[in-house]
């Protein structure tokens, strides 16, 4: 139970301030709370996380990183394409003709930047490495053009690559081919403070864009635990879901428009400001979630709603998922226009956020699972008569077994890190396997139950010395999507043969996605069957062979 919180007079009447009461048994007492400007969400900690004893601190060492393997030797059976010509000085030449400063090459042909080049070559959870030895920074759609229409006619394969934070191997060579790098396009072009309608290049970060919209008063419709790294026009093409879809909708819906190069330099300018425009087909779709494999996003044009005004976050333990369910019914239910984030953790996945940062957790006992629930409106008193209705009837109705509420910045900040911390904690001791899956929300829980079985038979867990370390679920309770993450020690054959095709096969069963958001990349290219039909795979096909004939977009992925 969290400790005994103290009382503030607020509006004429008492109301309790701190954590809630497991079961409640004083309703006459409310929680009282303060809502917030809208604060950033960073990896936050408190001084309490400073005063960690040196044991915990030595627990806490990351492992130091392994020599990552070539993806070409990790898996022999992907082969380099022989139509893909290769790489020579002249080819080097061109392009910097084309791109003028020395910076925008990246020339590892004539020179050893091996070093340099990793960074291009190595995904952010160091799976992947691939090979190239050129990598390109364009500043503008004309360059990129240039730079395309060049590598087609020569038929020189190119990997586009954002800001490199994906977690299915989509953004990095397999073999040699050029790295097309969107970091210099980094530009805000418009803004239209009357309909939020913002026009930007691909390469803007998103937590740079976000603040920029918040000194408009506007916000970024996407939020992401990456939003430091990752980059707009990457996030289009992976049709990215993240934290606020809850509240306001999938980039199919809140993208007005793209400007894109096809594989054969033609620039595809559709960068429309209208809300309304069906004049034909909408081709913008297309390009949403397609992952850099038919054309290269070079802006977009997005609509972002007014930034809210009062905020708040609680964070609850419960005792079972099917609590989980109810919470989530009953906050849909109370909380419906006002609700923008329920994202759902087990036990174990803040046990790991616990174990290697230190950090002081929100409630002091443990629980099998836990909730953070944000709402955002306009209207401060609505939403916390709302709020303080909700939360009464959690305790009251014995929902959850322990909460909290943010207070101030700092606590909203610190209780958004126990969620943003996993995907960083399960990666900490030498490596992860990440799966992105829908299910339905009744058995969406399940798949983390069956996958600790499998492995648990299969030997891999439960060892000091054992391959796996934890198997953990999380995700957005809100469009069904689990994050299933194995971590583990390193990357092993044993494990990736236990947890595929068994994952995906399971997943088929239940009528599930095998990808919700994170695309397919390299790591789902064999497994799309499970999810798509022959006619839909077909189609895909056939579109991709239309706008990329000789098929140099981010060759050996899923298409």
């Amino acid at each position: 139970m969290s400790a005994p919180g103290a009382f503030l007079r607020i509006a004429g009447r008492q109301k309790l301030v701190g954590g809630f009461a497991s079961k409640c048994r004083a309703a006459n007492l409310r929680q009282a709370r303060v809502s917030v400007p809208f604060a950033t969400r960073r990896w936050g900690s408190t001084e309490s996380d400073k005063t960690k004893s040196s044991s915990e601190t030595e627990s806490t060492t990351p492992q130091p990183p392994k020599k990552i393997q070539l993806t070409s030797e990790k898996y022999p059976e992907v082969k380099r394409d022989s139509r893909y010509a290769e790489l020579t000085a002249d080819d080097v030449q061109y392009f910097r003709s084309v791109l003028g400063s020395e910076n925008a090459v990246m020339d590892g042909l004539s020179k050893d930047i091996e070093d340099d080049l990793e960074p291009f070559n190595v995904d952010w959870m160091r799976k992947y490495k691939g090979q190239s030895r050129l990598v390109l920074k364009p500043k503008s759609a004309e360059e990129v053009s240039k730079i395309l229409k060049y590598c087609n006619d020569k038929k020189l394969a190119v990997v586009p690559q954002g800001g490199n934070t994906g977690l299915v191997g989509g953004g990095v060579p397999v073999f040699d081919e050029i790295v097309l790098s969107l970091n210099a396009m980094n530009k805000i072009r418009s803004f239209d403070p009357t309909s939020g309608i913002l026009v930007a290049d691909a390469g803007v970060i998103l937590e740079t864009a976000d603040q920029y919209l918040a000194k408009q008063g506007y916000i970024f419709p996407l939020d992401l635990g990456a939003k430091g790294t990752c980059h707009i026009g990457g996030n289009v093409a992976c049709n990215a879901g993240g934290l606020r879809l809850l509240r306001y909708g999938s980039l199919h819906g809140t993208v007005l428009g793209i400007e894109a190069v096809l594989p054969d330099g033609t620039i595809f300018n559709d960068l429309s400001k209208l809300r309304k425009n069906n004049t034909g087909f909408d081709l913008k779709q297309l390009f949403i979630g397609s992952e850099g494999t038919i054309g290269v996003i070079t802006a977009i044009s997005i609509v972002c709603p007014k930034r809210s005004n009062a905020v708040n976050v609680a964070y609850f333990g419960l005792p079972s998922y099917d609590h989980v369910l109810k919470a989530f019914v009953k906050a849909k239910s109370e909380l419906g226009e006002i609700l923008s984030a329920f994202e759902m953790m087990d036990g174990k996945a803040q046990n790991l956020v616990a174990e290697t940062t230190g950090k002081k957790r929100p409630l002091e006992d443990e629980h099998p699972f836990y909730v953070l629930i944000e709402t955002s409106g306009s209207n401060k008193e609505h939403d916390d008569a709302k709020l303080e209705a909700f939360l009464e009837g959690m305790m009251e109705e014995e929902i959850c077994s322990d909460g909290t509420l943010a207070m101030d910045e700092t606590q909203l900040q610190n209780l958004w890190s126990w969620r943003e911390g996993i995907p960083e904690a399960t990666k900490h001791f030498g490596g992860v396997y990440r799966y992105d899956v829908s299910i339905p929300l009744p058995q969406l829980y399940d798949l983390v139950l069956e996958t600790r079985k499998r492995l648990e038979a299969d030997g891999l867990t439960g060892k000091p010395d054992s391959p796996v370390v934890e198997t953990v679920g999380f995700g957005h309770m809100g469009d069904g999507n689990l994050h299933l993450n194995v971590a583990t020690r390193g990357y092993y054959k044993e494990v990736e043969k236990s947890l595929e095709p068994f994952v995906y096969e399971w997943i088929s069963k239940v009528n599930g996605s095998i990808s919700a958001e994170h695309g397919l990349g390299f790591a789902k290219k064999e497994f799309i069957g499970y999810s798509r039909d022959e006619t839909s795979q077909n189609m895909m096909k056939d579109i991709k062979k239309l706008y990329d004939p000789n098929m140099i977009l981010n060759p050996y992925k899923y298409i």
